[in-house]
């Protein structure tokens, strides 16, 4: 049972990054959250919570509706969760970013412990900061 709570937890935290409930996800992130980003970007590496929540917070200001992550696929083992999925979102610019990731989600205690986001840096570095 144990792995389809750790799923839902992850389904939970994207829809509420999905939805601007920022704080109800920066909740679901355990004080001590590790966020890693792939790739060679100015984004790209690892950030602790706070560090995290301070760069969201200001790629959203981009996008006023938001960035909508829509789980694909999940595949649960041990504390871990992996998840296929894609994003949708328009920036105030006009330009439509359209993602796609896997995703690793080490779940302890009910939170978020670390996460490990591939995605398509390419479209990243076009739509994002260019």
């Amino acid at each position: 049972m144990k792995l389809e709570e750790n799923k839902a937890l992850v389904r939970r935290f994207w829809a509420a990054f999905s939805t601007l409930r920022m704080q109800d996800a920066y909740d679901m992130l355990a004080d001590d959250a590790t966020w890693w980003i792939a790739g060679e970007l100015p984004i790209s590496g690892t950030y602790s919570k706070a560090q995290f929540v301070e760069l969201s917070s200001g790629i959203l200001t981009e996008f006023p509706q938001g960035i909508v992550v829509t789980p694909k696929i999940l595949t649960a083992e041990d504390d871990r969760v992996a998840m296929e999925a894609e994003s949708l979102g328009t920036r105030v610019n006009g330009r439509v970013y359209n993602n796609h990731y896997h995703i690793q989600h080490v779940v302890r205690d009910g939170q978020l412990l670390a996460v490990r986001e591939y995605l398509d840096t390419d479209h990243a570095n076009r739509i994002l900061l260019l």
